[in-house]
């Protein structure tokens, strides 16, 4: 099974890196962009095949490591 975990900021923290890609869209003349928020995606091949055992284990990678649950909100998706 895959699993597809994408990290984002919460509402309300800054983020620094959005605004300065929101910045360089700008400046290469990328009109109409009014927010940028930047996260990340992490990609994992899992042995698990049942499903919800599977997601279970990803959110516990994501609260344990993958994301710091303060400032941090988190999806999961999950293929066969």
């Amino acid at each position: 099974m895959k699993a597809k975990v994408t990290i984002t900021l919460k509402n309300g923290v800054l983020d620094p890196q959005g605004k300065a890609i929101e910045h360089a869209l700008t400046a290469l003349a990328f009109g109409g962009v009014d927010e940028v928020r930047q996260g990340k995606v992490i990609e994992l091949d899992l042995a698990e095949t049942d499903e919800a055992k599977a997601k279970t284990q990803v959110e516990a990678m994501c609260e344990k490591l993958l994301a710091n649950t303060v400032i941090e909100d988190y999806a999961i998706e999950l293929t066969a």
